[in-house]
């Protein structure tokens, strides 16, 4: 059966060229988007900036789209109904692991002090490893974040 598959055309490295589009279903769009917006700091795109398969949604408040700063769109879909996240936040309900973010290592620890002072649920660090520090956080949703910096 191996060599079916090895028959089976693939995509190449490097065919696949960069993150289009991230998508979270959020049960509180107007915490999500004060989160994304102000906490985080991504840019909310707004009149021509969103897509325009997207305007419609977003005029009747039922996705708000950000970009990262290396352009990355990241799109909340509200779903008022759905499911609550489980009590306990280290239990998955997504089979997405965490979304991270990079940031400058000079502003990590701001960072850090950005998310404690608005109460922002930890999940664990700051940590320091070999490849860099991170802190692990959950948004509104439950969904875990990380911000990590290289060392």
């Amino acid at each position: 059966m191996l060599s079916d598959l090895t028959q089976t055309p693939v995509l190449q490295r490097g065919d696949l060229r960069k993150v289009h589009h991230i998508a979270l279903h959020v049960r509180d769009m107007d915490a999500s988007r004060h989160f994304y917006g102000q906490i985080l700091g991504l840019h909310e795109l707004t009149g021509a900036e969103v897509p325009k398969t997207l305007v419609k949604l977003v005029e009747a408040g039922e996705v708000a789209n950000f970009v990262t700063p290396e352009g990355t769109v990241l799109d909340l879909f509200w779903k008022p109904n759905l499911t609550p996240p489980h009590p306990d936040p280290q239990q998955e309900f997504t089979r997405a692991g965490h979304l991270a973010f990079d940031i400058d290592p000079e502003g990590f620890d701001r960072a850090v002090e950005v998310l404690r002072s608005h109460s922002v649920p930890i999940d664990s660090g700051p940590v320091t490893r070999p490849t860099g520090r991170g802190i692990y956080f959950y948004d509104p949703d439950g969904f875990l974040l990380e911000i990590r910096c290289d060392p």
